[in-house]
């Protein structure tokens, strides 16, 4: 037993590297809204070339032109965040509401207003659609949002996440039942409002790619935790790196870039990655 030692040494230390090593990221989420129009990040250097925009109008306000809608009180530089290295592909989300009980009340307006959106979109590198209600379990209406993302452009994506923890099974079972086959799905993974670990996030990530196929699923890492007293802060480095460790191999989009991942945060991880 004794000269095996040395070997299962190494295999313990190579598994140890892969928990602490960092994946690259395909991409970031930003959120906009009045207090953040203009992203600035070096998310680049993680890998980090696609920008998911959760909406371009919210709450009856457009952050593009083209719209009938009152403009935001300012509005992103859409051109030079076309230029950035980490936005080489945009993903543009559409009309959306920050309260979800109001968006979900309304998803005929949404999509309505989303289908007008997406005939003037901002001038970056259109990769795709994102319309921006988010589908969970409690959520026993959401099969009729299916005909409803016919009139909506493609390549076109929504979000889900599991808040009532019905299981990586049931929720992809559900979403078979009734999203079109041409729209993809971003997995919120809940690490970051602590409603599992990341490596259970992997079972639902597994579960969604044999119901919907490998290239319609990409997961969104919750760059965030509880901030004591109530809201949300950046997740340590300890914190986020083994989660993403742990989503290795799949498509990673951090949340939120602007607020969460700062110049420090992305320094520390890119070390990481350069271990690997």
């Amino acid at each position: 037993m004794r000269r095996f030692l040395p070997g299962l040494l190494a295999a313990a230390a190579l598994l140890a590297g892969c928990a602490t090593t960092v994946p690259p990221i395909e991409g970031v989420v930003w959120q906009i809204d009045n207090d953040s129009t203009q992203p600035q990040g070096d998310w680049d250097k993680l890998g980090v070339h696609s920008l998911l925009v959760q909406w371009t109008v919210v709450d009856g306000q457009a952050f593009v032109n083209g719209t009938p809608l009152p403009a935001g009180a300012k509005q992103p530089d859409w051109r030079k965040i076309a230029a950035q290295p980490w936005a080489q592909e945009v993903i543009v989300g559409l009309a959306g509401r920050f309260d979800e009980r109001g968006a979900r009340s309304d998803i005929e307006g949404l999509v309505k207003l989303s289908a007008q959106v997406a005939k003037t979109p901002p001038p970056v590198h259109v990769a795709g659609w994102y319309f921006p209600i988010e589908i969970d379990p409690t959520w026993t209406e959401a099969a009729k949002l299916g005909p409803l993302l016919q009139q909506l452009p493609r390549p076109l994506w929504i979000s889900v996440y599991d808040s009532a923890n019905v299981g990586p099974n049931e929720l992809a079972d559900s979403l078979a039942g009734w999203l079109p086959s041409d729209v993809g799905v971003f997995f919120q993974d809940g690490v970051g409002v602590q409603a599992r670990e990341p490596y259970v996030a992997v079972d639902y990530i597994k579960a969604l790619q044999r119901r919907l196929g490998k290239e319609r699923v990409r997961v969104i890492a919750e760059a965030f935790r509880p901030q004591v007293g109530g809201g949300f802060r950046p997740a340590t480095l300890d914190e986020l790196r083994p989660q993403l460790a742990t989503y290795a191999g799949y498509p990673i989009y951090l949340f939120e870039g602007p607020r969460y991942v700062s110049p420090r945060l992305v320094q520390d991880l890119a070390a990481l990655q350069q271990r690997r």
